[in-house]
C-alpha cells in the first residue's frame, strides 16, 4: 500500500526507526492485498497494548457487510485515550459504520459520496483529499492516503524529514487536505478552450433540470453553431449527445452506489418519464437500469461468498 511506504521510507531517512509497524486484522484469516499477496496478520485484539496510530484500511464495506461486536466500542476506547485513528480507502466507512465520527467531517472518494451520504446521514461527508480533526482522520482514498500520512508525518516529526521522505518517494508535491479530488476540468476536457468549459460547467451543473443548447450558447455567448462547431473540434461531439452521456453516467453512478428507485434517479438526472430513461441508458450501456443494478448485485454477492 503506498501510504505504508511513507512510514517505511521515515524509518529509512531518520537517524533511528520511527515507527515498529505491526499488521493486524479484524479476524483471525488470512488476507489478501490488492497486488495478491497472502498475508496472515495478527488479530487486531490480540495486538499490544500502547500503539500511538492505528490505520484502517478497507477495500469497501458493503451495506450487507458485518463487523465485529467488540469494534465500535474498542475504537472509542483506543480514541479516548488518544490514539490516532485513521480510515484509508473504505476504512472511513468502518469508523461511519461504527458510530464513531459522530457528527465529524470525513473525506469520501467523489465516486462514493452519494452512496456514503444515503447510509450515513450523521456523517459529514466531504470531497476534501483528506480531513484530519484531532486524532481522527479520514482519506479520499488512492494517493490521498499518501498525502494524509505525509501531514501526519511532518506533524509528528517536522517539516524536514517529510520533505526528505516525499522525495524519497519520488512525490513532486505535497497536497493539503483541503485541495479538491478532481483534477481541473480542463486537464479531464484535454482542452482549455474558455468556452467549453464554461459550457461544460454549464452541464455538470444542471443535471436534473437539463438546459437546451440555445440556452447553454447564450450562457456562454456564442451562437448555437459556434458551440457545436466547438464541441465537435475538441470532443468530437454534439452538445446534447455530450450533455446526455454526462446525465447517464451520473444515473449509473447513482444507480449502483444508492438504493434510490430507477423512478428516482431518472428524474435527478432531467428524465421526465421511466421509459424515457430507460430507453437512454440502454442506448448507451446496452442494458436497462434494473438489469445494470440486478447484474451489480449479483455480482457484488458473489464476491462476498468467495
Amino acid at each position: 500500500m503506498p501510504a505504508l511506504s511513507v512510514l517505511l521510507s521515515a524509518n529509512r531517512m531518520a537517524e533511528e526507526p520511527l515507527y515498529q509497524i505491526e499488521c493486524c486484522t479484524l479476524e483471525e484469516q488470512s488476507v489478501r492485498a490488492s497486488d495478491g499477496l497472502l498475508l496472515q496478520p495478527a488479530p487486531l485484539q490480540s495486538c499490544a497494548p500502547g500503539f500511538a496510530q492505528l490505520w484502517l484500511v478497507a477495500e469497501s464495506l458493503a451495506a450487507g457487510d458485518s463487523l465485529p461486536d467488540w469494534l465500535a466500542p474498542q475504537l472509542a476506547e483506543w480514541l479516548a485515550a488518544g490514539v490516532l485513528v485513521g480510515g484509508l480507502e473504505a476504512g472511513a466507512a468502518v469508523l461511519a459504520a461504527c458510530g464513531v465520527l459522530g457528527g465529524a467531517r470525513c473525506a469520501v472518494h467523489w465516486r462514493m459520496l452519494d452512496e456514503f451520504r444515503e447510509r450515513f446521514p450523521q456523517v459529514e461527508a466531504v470531497t476534501q483529499l483528506y480531513v484530519q480533526d484531532a486524532n481522527l482522520a479520514t482519506s479520499s482514498g488512492g494517493l490521498a492516503s499518501t498525502d494524509l500520512l505525509l501531514g501526519v508525518l511532518a506533524q509528528e516529526q517536522g517539516q524536514d524529514l517529510a520533505a526528505l521522505v516525499a522525495e524519497d518517494l519520488v512525490i513532486e508535491r505535497t497536497r493539503d487536505g483541503s485541495e479538491r479530488q478532481r483534477m481541473p476540468l480542463r486537464n479531464r476536457l484535454g482542452s482549455s478552450h474558455p468556452k467549453l468549459t464554461q459550457a461544460v460547467i454549464l452541464m455538470e451543473s444542471n443535471i436534473e433540470e437539463p438546459l437546451t443548447t440555445d440556452e447553454i450558447a447564450r450562457h456562454v455567448c456564442v451562437s448555437r453553431r459556434q458551440l457545436e462547431r466547438i464541441f465537435k473540434q475538441y470532443l468530437n461531439s454534439v452538445p446534447s449527445q455530450y450533455y446526455l452521456e454526462l446525465r447517464l453516467n451520473r444515473a449509473r453512478q447513482m444507480l449502483l452506489q444508492t438504493s434510490k428507485s430507477i423512478i428516482q434517479i431518472g428524474l435527478s438526472c432531467g428524465f421526465s418519464s421511466g421509459p424515457h430513461f430507460s430507453s437512454a441508458y440502454r442506448n448507451c450501456f446496452g442494458v436497462t437500469p434494473r438489469e445494470d443494478r440486478n447484474q451489480r448485485r449479483a455480482q457484488q454477492t458473489a464476491e462476498g461468498s468467495a
